[in-house]
């Protein structure tokens, strides 16, 4: 008989299941405290009942551990002396989604170099969320693959679903069983009703196929994720930060029924992908929220070590230490400016 299944696939490879690696690398205490502190948090946030505002910031992606862990010293401290009017998650994005070709994160290809050794990416990523949300600090991620939440949701405050996803059945399924508050990002050509109505679908039950903690493909059922928000990301053809775009996005979450709550990107198409320009994107998203624009709940930053971006040589090790290998990012001297501004601008 002719063979008429797998022609293209090169080989099948088992992986680490979840349970297994959750036992090798388990969840301690003070961890698992850290994830449900910033969980609850933002659920006040989106709730109006905590007046602070969220703040996601960190670099594009992840690829150095070592330098993310640095980061996140560091941010820690900045956490702590704003608490009373910013309540900081570190941006922490093991996926990245490729409009066509290029590195695609630190779980699908650790070493950078094409081996695509994801077993070892998603133990590299595990032990690095241990390694944040020991110091206190709570992490979001973008959730890309719908296989990898059951390796490392149990360490995530905070999740968002890309301009990319959005619209897409399976991450809107996937969203109504996480466990963690969720933003939905406009699509890339700027459409928000997509976003709307992802939210829609995210928050009633879902029955769908995936794995369950064993590796075991499984009939899943939820509950439906009534934690979710609006993310303006700007599009190809603009931005989308300003006043009149804010209360646009409310209006349509309004007339779907919604308690608006819609954050800002100060990167992407916000600001043309020039770094420097997420200073303008967080001043205007600032006075927006200082007119009385209660709805608008925050804002992300993509910051790094060092400012700008670098591209990933033939051998890795001769990357520049702290400074992306994806979107450019602002530096950490900006990085601490900015936020100094936003603890400053917004009275809790």
């Amino acid at each position: 008989m002719q063979r008429t299944s797998d022609l293209r696939i090169r080989s099948i490879s088992p992986l680490i299941s979840p349970q297994e690696l959750v036992d090798r690398l388990p969840l301690s205490e003070k961890a698992a405290a850290a994830v449900v502190e910033c969980r609850e948090a933002i659920r006040g946030i989106l709730g109006h009942q905590d007046t602070r505002l969220l703040a996601v910031v960190g670099p594009c992606s992840i690829h150095d551990s070592q330098a993310a862990l640095d980061y996140a010293r560091r941010l820690k401290a900045l956490q702590k002396r704003y608490a009373a009017r910013l309540h900081i998650v570190m941006r922490v994005y093991f996926e990245k989604p490729r409009t066509s070709l290029g590195w695609r994160g630190l779980i699908i290809d650790p070493r950078l170099n094409g081996t695509y050794d994801i077993g070892a990416g998603l133990e590299l990523a595990r032990r690095l969320l241990l390694e944040i949300a020991g110091l206190g600090l709570g992490a979001g991620t973008e959730m890309l693959d719908p296989i990898v939440p059951q390796y490392i949701a149990d360490l995530i405050g905070w999740a968002a679903i890309g301009a990319r996803t959005t619209e897409s059945q399976t991450h809107r399924n996937m969203v109504s069983g996480l466990s963690m508050p969720v933003g939905f990002k406009n699509s890339t050509d700027g459409n928000l009703q997509i976003a709307v109505e992802a939210m829609a679908a995210a928050r009633q039950p879902h029955h769908f196929i995936g794995i369950d903690p064993r590796g075991q493909t499984s009939l899943l059922e939820t509950a439906g994720n009534e934690d979710t928000h609006i993310i303006l990301r700007g599009s190809r053809t603009g931005a989308n930060y300003r006043k009149p775009d804010v209360v646009y996005a409310s209006e349509l979450l309004k007339e779907a029924g919604f308690d608006p709550a819609i954050m800002v990107d100060c990167s992407h198409g916000n600001s043309e992908k020039q770094p420097a320009r997420q200073e303008e994107v967080l001043a205007s998203l600032l006075a927006t929220r200082r007119s009385g624009c209660r709805e608008l709940i925050g804002f992300m930053l993509e910051s790094n070590l060092k400012e700008g971006r670098q591209p990933i040589p033939a051998d890795p090790r001769q990357l520049e230490y702290g400074v992306s290998v994806t979107d450019p990012c602002i530096g950490w001297e900006t990085t601490e400016r900015l936020l100094e501004q936003a603890y400053q601008a917004h009275e809790a």
